[in-house]
């Protein structure tokens, strides 16, 4: 593969490419906790992510072994895939050289297949409720077959168009994400409400760390993710019993 990496890291594209100006906090925060909110019908709740895998195996099994997980899940996936993709965007680096390469760094077919799932609602949802010409290349390139339409790209293409700055849009998605996850955990484990709560107040600092992490890294670092987290997201796919599709 050739080397695309600018000097900031970044693959080749509209290095350092401005955020769009005239927006202020308040003009996106409602439209950022839509976009966020555990109510938005991506399908989220159906998707473990490769957690219940432990479950089975009797890894996960009450709060303390469920934030274990969450919190590599975060520090690994989340900050090495999903986020650094979502900064690439920012800096300006096409969204169907991101598309390609999250699908080739996407090594469980049901991690891939739920970020394409969960991504294909959004840019539906998003082009009705926050249009903009860069939310419709990307659909048309979906709908083209020329990018496969992931989940982190979709929702970094609409905060980006509604003027979110990254480090927010970063923190929101990763939050968000991990309120799903936690919402799952609860059901599938099971644990109580306020377990649940606790546990995503201690996720944020995780989130927090995340997202300056992710300021650092390169393309080197794209897809570098824990091989035992990228085995139990495969082993799902032939697991006995499940509640989720991930």
């Amino acid at each position: 593969m050739p080397n695309t990496a600018t000097e900031s890291g970044a693959p080749a594209g509209r290095a350092g490419a401005a955020v769009p100006t005239g927006s202020t906090s308040g003009s996106y925060q409602l439209a950022l906790q839509q976009l966020t909110d555990s109510a938005l019908p991506t399908g989220a709740f159906a998707h473990s992510l490769g957690f219940e895998t432990y479950i089975e195996r009797g890894l996960i099994h009450d709060e303390e072994s469920f934030r274990v997980w969450l919190s590599a899940f975060i520090s690994q996936q989340l900050t090495y895939s999903d986020g650094l993709a979502m900064r690439f965007l920012y800096e300006g680096v096409p969204v169907a050289e991101l598309d390609e390469l999250l699908n080739a760094q996407l090594l469980p077919r049901q991690l891939r297949e739920a970020s394409v799932k969960m991504g294909g609602r959004l840019l539906e949802i998003g082009s009705e409720v926050f249009p903009s010409a860069e939310l419709e290349e990307y659909r048309s390139l979906v709908t083209e077959g020329r990018a496969a339409g992931h989940q982190p790209l979709a929702f970094a293409v609409v905060a980006r168009s509604l003027g979110v700055p990254l480090p927010e849009a970063l923190a929101a998605y990763l939050f968000a994400t991990v309120t799903s996850l936690a919402q799952n955990a609860v059901r599938a484990i099971p644990l109580g409400q306020n377990a649940g709560q606790r546990l995503l107040r201690k996720a944020a600092d995780d989130v927090a760390a995340a997202v300056g992490e992710i300021s650092h890294l390169t393309l080197d670092d794209f897809g570098a993710v824990s091989p035992g987290l990228e085995i139990s997201q495969m082993r799902h796919e032939r697991q006995r019993a499940r509640m989720f599709m991930s």
